[in-house]
């Protein structure tokens, strides 16, 4: 019985240290940008519903139209000079903000955060766009 059980052992042990690993590289061209927003860079908006907000676009060159398929966008605001930043979406001071992205541009939306009004944000920001790189298959 003690060979049986040694024997089974060692095929378990031999299968388990057979087994293949997978490694997956992650994208190597992420990559941050940062601009400023000025109160003056936001225009009244309404959408294909007739909601009403404010929007900023930002030019960003690095998305191209691949990228905007199979990359992502990360994008965050900060109202203290980049001491700290606040994630999108994100309701701050009574404002709600989000962001869309196609090749070349970000654009961001701002509208009070019940959605009934669009308000303008009265105060410059900096934004940070983080390009998530990504693989495609």
């Amino acid at each position: 019985m003690k060979k049986i059980i040694t024997i089974l052992g060692c095929v378990i042990l031999l299968a388990t240290a057979s087994c293949t690993r997978q490694y997956i590289s992650p994208g190597t061209t992420n990559q941050t940008v940062y601009a400023n927003v000025a109160t003056t860079d936001w225009t009244a908006y309404t959408d294909n519903n007739g909601s009403m907000s404010y929007r900023a676009p930002i030019n960003v060159n690095l998305i191209s139209n691949n990228f905007a398929q199979i990359g992502g966008i990360i994008v965050a605001i900060s109202y203290d000079g980049g001491n700290t930043y606040e994630q999108l979406p994100e309701v701050y001071a009574n404002l709600s903000y989000s962001y869309t992205y196609n090749a070349g541009n970000v654009t961001l939306y701002a509208q009070n955060a019940n959605g009934s009004a669009a308000v303008q944000p009265t105060l410059p920001m900096i934004v940070k766009i983080i390009l998530v790189d990504s693989n495609s298959d």
